[in-house]
C-alpha cells in the first residue's frame, strides 16, 4: 500500500502570497470590504484559466489583482499567513518559502516599509503558532520599471535578519528582459539572498538560461521548459539548480495539456533538482500535497522516487543546515515506517 503523502516531510518553495488563500476566506473578506468578486472566484470551482496568450495572462492578473484587494488591514494579512501555514502543516510541509511583492499591498497598509514589517511579523506569529518553519523571499515584478526591482531588492537585503531570505523576479516572462534586473538581482546577492526567478514557464529554454546568466539564479520559479534542451538541463544538473515546478499551475494555465504532459520524469531523471510547488492554489484549487500525488499518479513516482523530491525540495530551501539535517532524518523514517 503507498504511503501517504500528506505524512511525507517537505519544502514548500513557490507559494504565492495572495494565492495561497482559501476561497472561503476570501469570500469573507469580499464581502467584508464589499468588493464585487466575479463568478470565477465566487463560483466554488477553480476558474478556466489559460495563459498561454496575452489576453489569458491578463484574465490571469486581473482575478489575482480583484483577490488582492481584499487584503486591506493587518489582520488580514496575519489571517491569510496563517491559514497558509495551517494549509501547508496539514500537507505535510516542514518548511515555506513564501513569496510576496510587498509594493502590491503598500497603499493599504502604510507603505512599502510597513508593508512589509506587518508581513514579516505575520509569519512570525503564524510559523510560532503552527510550528512550521516560515520565511519569505520578495519578489519583484517584471513589469515594472527595473528601479523599482532595485528599490525592492536593497529593502529585502536591510530585512535579511527579519525573515526575508530571497529575492525573485515573478510575472509574464514573456514581458521585458532578464537582463533589466541584474543590478537588482546583484544588489540581493551582495546582501546575501539567494536568487529565485521566474523563468521557463510561458517562455521555452531560452528564458531559463537568461535566468542563469543574466540574473545569478541559484533557483528557477517552474523552469519546465528547460526539459526541451538536453545541454541545458546538464548545465542545470551539474550546478544544483533547484526548479520549483508547479505541476497544476503548468496544467491549470495550459503551459501543458495534461498533468502527465508535465516533464516532471525528463528533469528528474536528468537529475535536475525539483522543488514541486502550489503556485497559486486560490486560482489553481489544489495545494501542496496534491503535487507529489500526481507524481505519483501520472508520472509513476515510486515512494522512494517521491521521498527523493521532498529531500530534493529540503535541500534547494534556506532552511538552517540543523533544520534541514532534521528533516532529511524524518524523510528518511517516512519510507522506514511504510
Amino acid at each position: 500500500m503507498a504511503r501517504d503523502v500528506h505524512l511525507l516531510p517537505k519544502a514548500h518553495l513557490h507559494l504565492h502570497f495572495t494565492g495561497s488563500m482559501r476561497p472561503a476566506t476570501l469570500l469573507e473578506l469580499a464581502d467584508k470590504y464589499g468588493v464585487h468578486l466575479p463568478e470565477a472566484l465566487s463560483g466554488g470551482e477553480p476558474p478556466k484559466l489559460r495563459a498561454t496568450d496575452e489576453r489569458g495572462w491578463f484574465r490571469f492578473q486581473r482575478l489575482y489583482d480583484i483577490a488582492r484587494s481584499c487584503l486591506r488591514e493587518p489582520e488580514d494579512i496575519q489571517r491569510l499567513v496563517r491559514e497558509a501555514a495551517e494549509e501547508d502543516v496539514r500537507d505535510g510541509a516542514k518548511w515555506l518559502e513564501i513569496q510576496v511583492d510587498p509594493t502590491s499591498y503598500a497603499p493599504r497598509l502604510g507603505g512599502l516599509i510597513p508593508a512589509l514589517e506587518i508581513i514579516l511579523d505575520a509569519v512570525e506569529t503564524a510559523s510560532r503558532d503552527t510550528g512550521l518553519g516560515m520565511r519569505v523571499l520578495v519578489a519583484a515584478n517584471r513589469m515594472k520599471h527595473p528601479l523599482e526591482a532595485r528599490t525592492l531588492a536593497r529593502l529585502a537585503v536591510r530585512f535579511a535578519d527579519r525573515g526575508v531570505i530571497g529575492f525573485g523576479l515573478s510575472n509574464d516572462e514573456r514581458r521585458g528582459l532578464a537582463r533589466d534586473f541584474d543590478r537588482a538581482f546583484a544588489i540581493a546577492r551582495d546582501g546575501g539572498l539567494l536568487a529565485a526567478p521566474h523563468g521557463g514557464e510561458l517562455s521555452g529554454p531560452s528564458s531559463v538560461r537568461d535566468c542563469l546568466d543574466d540574473l545569478g539564479a541559484q533557483r528557477v520559479g517552474h523552469g519546465v521548459r528547460a526539459a526541451e534542451d538536453p545541454r541545458l538541463l546538464r548545465r542545470l544538473a551539474e550546478r544544483g539548480v533547484t526548479c520549483e515546478v508547479c505541476p497544476s499551475s503548468n496544467v491549470a494555465l495550459g503551459v501543458y495539456e495534461k498533468p502527465e504532459d508535465v516533464p516532471l520524469r525528463t528533469l528528474y531523471e536528468a537529475g535536475v533538482p525539483m522543488a514541486l510547488g502550489a503556485d497559486d492554489p486560490l486560482l489553481f484549487g489544489s495545494r501542496l500535497a496534491a503535487q507529489y500525488e500526481l507524481a505519483r499518479e501520472h508520472h509513476g513516482f515510486t515512494d522512494t522516487e517521491l521521498a527523493e523530491l521532498a529531500r530534493q525540495s529540503i535541500r534547494g530551501s534556506a532552511a538552517p543546515k540543523d533544520v534541514a539535517a532534521r528533516l532529511l532524518a524524518d524523510i528518511d523514517a517516512w519510507l522506514v515506517a511504510g
